[in-house]
């Protein structure tokens, strides 16, 4: 029996540390689509602990299969708001 609950309980904890990688996210995504300062590398660093806590757990494959979709489109609003921001030309008066 309470090994049993152990394997709940590590299963519920992966279950949770995934869903709040997934806000983290979707968060800075949103911060970056809203043109917060700074929101591109706090885009890039809530993927890369994504990835970081994928492979540290064997059995995350639906994880790995979410970070395998989103992670292009984050790479894409990444660099959309780079170009974006380096087009901008500072208004001479």
């Amino acid at each position: 029996m309470t090994a049993r609950k152990a394997v709940t309980r590590s299963s519920t904890f992966r279950q949770n540390c995934g869903e709040r990688l997934k806000d983290e996210v979707y968060r800075q995504m949103f911060r970056l689509e809203a043109g917060r300062p700074g929101a591109e590398l706090d885009l890039a660093l809530a993927l890369l602990r994504g990835w970081l806590a994928v492979d540290c757990e064997p059995e995350v494959s639906k994880s790995r299969e979410w970070l395998k979709k989103i992670c292009p489109i984050c790479l894409l609003m990444i660099e959309a708001n780079k170009q974006a921001s380096s087009s901008v030309q500072p208004c001479i008066q």
